[in-house]
C-alpha cells in the first residue's frame, strides 16, 4: 500500500487523483478475489475514466502484484492468478454481504456496488421507519449550533403529543430506529427522542447545555456474551464460531445509553431460564456489572 501512495505522490500533486487511483486498484483486487476476473470495461463504467486510464491502472496493478493477475485471451478477461494474495484489501465477508444487503434494502443499485455477479439472494423485509427530512434537518442544525429547539413529541407515556424544549447533541441508531440524543428541558434529564415521533418543530434558542454531562452517552460498558450453557458442548462450540468468541466470550463495547437496546436486540432482556436454549443461543455473563453501572449513572444524573 505504501508503494502505491508513493507512486501516486510522484505522479501527481492532486490528493483526489492519488486517492482515485488507489481506490480503483482496490476495486480490481476486490473483483479478482470475490469473482476471479474483471475487464477494462468494468473500470471504465464504474469510475467513469477513459480507456487509457483504465489500462494504466491495470498495468500498475500488474507491476505491484504480478502473481495476482493474468490475462485470459479466450475469455478476454483479466483473471485471478494461481498464487493470488491480496495486497491492497483485507477480504471481509461482512463487507461483501453488506453490499448485498444494501441492494436488498434499496440503499444501493446493483451497479453502485463493487459486486458484478450477484448471487441469487434475498433478505427478510423489515418495515422502514420514516424520518421526515425537514425535521431531521432541524435537529441537525440544533446539534451543529448547540441550540435548544422546541419540538412536538408523541411519547408512549403520554396520551397526547406535547410541545417541549430539547437540546440535542447527537444522533443514535438502535439497530432499527434513529433517535436524537438530547437534554429534555421538561423532564430535566438526557434521554432519547425517536425522530419519527417528532411531529413538528418551532423556534430555536441558544442554550449552554454541556453534552459532557450526559453520562450515559459519554460512558461505555462492555457486554460479555457467552454461549447458552444449556446447549450441548458441540452446539456451544458452533455458537462460539458464529459470534467470533475467544475462549467462549465475546466482548461488545457500547455506550451505556445503548445498553437497553443492545440487550433487546440480542434477546438478553429476558431471563434465559424462561426461554429454550435452542431459541436463545447466547447469554449475558456480566449482567450484574451492567446493572450496577446503569444504576450509578441514574443516581448521578438525579443528583446533578
Amino acid at each position: 500500500m505504501g508503494d502505491i501512495r508513493q507512486n501516486q505522490q510522484d505522479s501527481s500533486g492532486s490528493p483526489e487523483l492519488r486517492w482515485g487511483v488507489e481506490r480503483r486498484l482496490e476495486f480490481l483486487e476486490f473483483r479478482l478475489f470475490w469473482e476471479g476476473r474483471f475487464n477494462r470495461k468494468d473500470i471504465v463504467e464504474f469510475f467513469g475514466v477513459s480507456n487509457p486510464q483504465a489500462s494504466a491502472d491495470i498495468h500498475r496493478y500488474q507491476d505491484l502484484a504480478p502473481n495476482n493477475i493474468r490475462y485470459d485471451g479466450s475469455q478476454k478477461f483479466f483473471v485471478r492468478g494461481d498464487d493470488f494474495k491480496p495486497i491492497l484489501i483485507t477480504p471481509d465477508a461482512n463487507r461483501y454481504l453488506a453490499q448485498l444487503r444494501s441492494i436488498s434494502d434499496g440503499v444501493l443499485a446493483p451497479r453502485e456496488t463493487w459486486v458484478a455477479k450477484t448471487p441469487a439472494f434475498d433478505a427478510v423485509p423489515l418495515p422502514r421507519r420514516t424520518v421526515d427530512p425537514k425535521r431531521l434537518l432541524s435537529i441537525l442544525e440544533a446539534i451543529h449550533t448547540g441550540s435548544a429547539i422546541q419540538v412536538q413529541y408523541q411519547s408512549m407515556t403520554r396520551p397526547e403529543p406535547t410541545w417541549r424544549w430539547i437540546t440535542p447533541h447527537a444522533l443514535g441508531f438502535d439497530g432499527f430506529r434513529w433517535h436524537a440524543r438530547a437534554y429534555c428541558h421538561l423532564d430535566k434529564i438526557f434521554k432519547d427522542f425517536l425522530i419519527p415521533r417528532i411531529l413538528g418543530t418551532r423556534k430555536t434558542k441558544p442554550h449552554d447545555i454541556d453534552a459532557s454531562n450526559d453520562h450515559a452517552w459519554q460512558q461505555t460498558i462492555t457486554f460479555k456474551i457467552g454461549p447458552n450453557p444449556n446447549l450441548t458442548p458441540t452446539q456451544q462450540t458452533v455458537v462460539e464460531l458464529d459470534y467470533g468468541m475467544k475462549n467462549g466470550v465475546l466482548e461488545i463495547e457500547t455506550r451505556l445509553a445503548f445498553s437497553y437496546y443492545l440487550r433487546k436486540r440480542l434477546g438478553l432482556d429476558v431471563d434465559p431460564s424462561l426461554r429454550d436454549a435452542s431459541d436463545q443461543h447466547i447469554v449475558l455473563l456480566n449482567s450484574d456489572e451492567i446493572d450496577v453501572s446503569q444504576q450509578s449513572v441514574l443516581e448521578g444524573d438525579s443528583n446533578a
